[in-house]
């Protein structure tokens, strides 16, 4: 996953500097989650990186959110590209879905209580949430090369 979020800056990092700073949060969560993910099993003295990871992962799909589809929909918007804007329509229900089920994640280990009670179910659930997060990343990419093909085309 670490490798794809590496192309994905290299293709579209000087597109808008929000994406720039959403790719690199990007690249932090992965990292972060690489480092649980090697874990075999979690104690109570593994929470505070735990509750690190579910921050940034809020971070991250809040920034998208927020910042990030919001900025690309603007922009296929003023290049009056229909098919981008396709693209959001066609997409999005499938991010939104794709969070809930993030925010899911986030709430079972989001303070010390919840976390240490599902310490135990943590490498399944890391293991899920990888499943979903890859699957986000490859919506949030097509809706940054939809982008990205819109912008240089007009350019040419």
């Amino acid at each position: 996953m670490l490798e794809r979020c590496k192309t994905a800056q290299e293709r579209w990092g000087g597109v808008h500097s929000i994406i720039d700073r959403w790719l690199q949060q990007r690249k932090g969560l992965i990292i972060s989650w690489d480092e649980l993910r090697q874990k075999a099993s979690f104690t109570p003295a593994d929470t505070p990186n735990i509750q690190a990871f579910c921050e940034l992962l809020v971070d991250y799909v809040s920034t998208g959110h927020f910042e990030v589809y919001e900025q690309l929909a603007l922009e296929a918007r003023d290049f009056h590209d229909d098919t981008a804007l396709e693209c959001f329509k066609r997409l999005m229900p499938e991010i939104d879905s794709n969070t809930e089920i993030v925010l899911e994640f986030q709430d079972k280990y989001d303070t010390e209580a919840h976390c240490n009670e599902l310490l135990v179910d943590l490498p399944f659930a890391l293991q899920a949430l990888s499943l979903v997060m890859d699957e986000r990343f490859g919506y949030e990419d097509q809706l940054i090369e939809e982008l990205h093909e819109a912008h240089s085309e007009q350019s040419a």
